[in-house]
């Protein structure tokens, strides 16, 4: 097979692995809905927040979960040995208002994280029909959740979650936090996520999770994935397996989060859940070629197109499928409300995020554990 042969099969490879997230996104974007409320509410919703050493962001997040209409809500804050002044800023909030109520998570038991222990507790705390866990950096938009909760009861969902619009303010959060929204939307395949209940289509965003309370019992909740690191993974992949339904719903009017402060902070909280995700042994081969084909190659190729040292019907291939890709990530982008800065950064996000993985993948034994919030994990969870 001669060079320029090579040259063009490799770029229609790109080009037909490129369409796949295409109209993936197409699709997804137009099935991803934000929810309807109902009239008649939901019945009290549990607005669940587990924190450790959160004083610095969860003032704004329990000011917009008491801001909630159209349902009744009660807002339980679970501090979980923080050394910082979280329980104290709990403390004066709720002093003004009896909805909000801090709960003090018992100590860490051997076997478990800290994040699936306080929302195992909190849960034990709450009296609502539904259960909202979201991350102390979460502000909800008044109605969201009202409108969660009668999405999970319009589709008799037990789970319900949506990724939150993402807000990045430095360079390193646009380099890394774009790739959540690119992953669910490009390469989940929602409709037969809803017609099915396999497990393996079971995904969330483990920032703002609700669950029926019905259905959280059933399951076990997170009592269930205790040694997981990435509930929004876990999570719904357990309620499937009890038969029940999991959805997503469009996140971008209904919370605002800011993850991470730099790239420091966003290149350990990826590593963390990439454990879990697809830094493993059989996956990350995989995704590495669909994302490199898909959206980092196509780039190459035109450059060497536009340097004419690529045969025409490669040159072709090869600009169809960066255009698809780059349709693909601002379709991605604009749809979920992410900075529209982030498109000219495409290839560089998806090179970054495959870092972070074959960094977890190869440094396993050395790294030995995943460390969160002062906290060291042995690496992998419970299933």
């Amino acid at each position: 097979m001669t060079a320029d042969a090579l040259l063009t099969g490799l770029a229609l490879a790109c080009l037909i692995v490129a369409l796949q997230p295409a109209l993936f996104a197409a699709l997804n974007l137009a099935l991803l809905r934000i929810p309807e409320a109902e009239t008649c509410g939901s019945g009290l919703v549990s607005i669940l927040i587990p924190a450790r050493n959160e004083a610095e962001r969860i003032g704004p997040t329990l000011v917009a979960a008491l801001a909630s209409t159209g349902t009744p809500v009660e807002v339980l804050v679970g501090d979980d040995h923080s050394t910082d002044g979280t329980a104290a800023l709990v403390r004066a909030l709720a002093a003004g208002d009896p909805r909000l109520r801090l709960e003090s998570v018992p100590p860490l038991p051997e076997g478990w994280t800290g994040k699936n222990n306080a929302c195992a507790y909190l849960a034990t705390r709450a009296r609502g029909e539904h259960l909202l866990f979201i991350d102390a950096d979460v502000q909800l938009a008044p109605g969201a959740a009202a409108r969660l909760a009668a999405q999970a009861r319009r589709g008799g969902a037990g789970l319900v979650s949506a990724v939150p619009r993402q807000r990045m303010d430095t360079l390193g959060e646009r380099l890394t936090v774009p790739m959540i929204n690119l992953l669910l939307v490009g390469y989940l395949p929602v409709l037969a996520m809803r017609r099915s209940l396999h497990p393996s289509l079971g995904a969330a965003c483990g920032q703002m999770i609700l669950a029926t309370r019905a259905a959280y019992e059933e399951t076990g909740g997170h009592g269930a994935i205790r040694a997981s690191l990435h509930d929004g993974v876990r999570l719904p992949r357990n309620f499937r397996r009890h038969g029940l339904r999991t959805d997503l719903a469009a996140g971008r009017d209904l919370a605002l989060c800011r993850m991470y402060g730099g790239f420091r902070d966003a290149w350990a909280g990826f590593s963390k859940n990439a454990h879990e995700g697809m830094a493993t042994p059989r996956a990350l081969p995989v995704w590495t070629a669909l994302l490199l084909l898909g959206h980092v190659l196509p780039w190459g190729l035109v450059a060497a197109g536009l340097l004419g040292d690529l045969p025409p019907a490669a040159f072709a291939c090869a600009l169809a499928a960066l255009a698809l890709s780059l349709a693909t990530r601002a379709a991605v982008t604009l749809g979920t409300g992410e900075p529209a800065a982030t498109i000219p950064l495409h290839p560089v996000i998806v090179l970054t995020a495959l870092a972070i993985q074959w960094n977890v993948l190869l440094r396993r034994e050395r790294a030995g554990a995943a460390t969160w919030k002062g906290r060291s994990y042995p690496v992998g969870g419970a299933e």
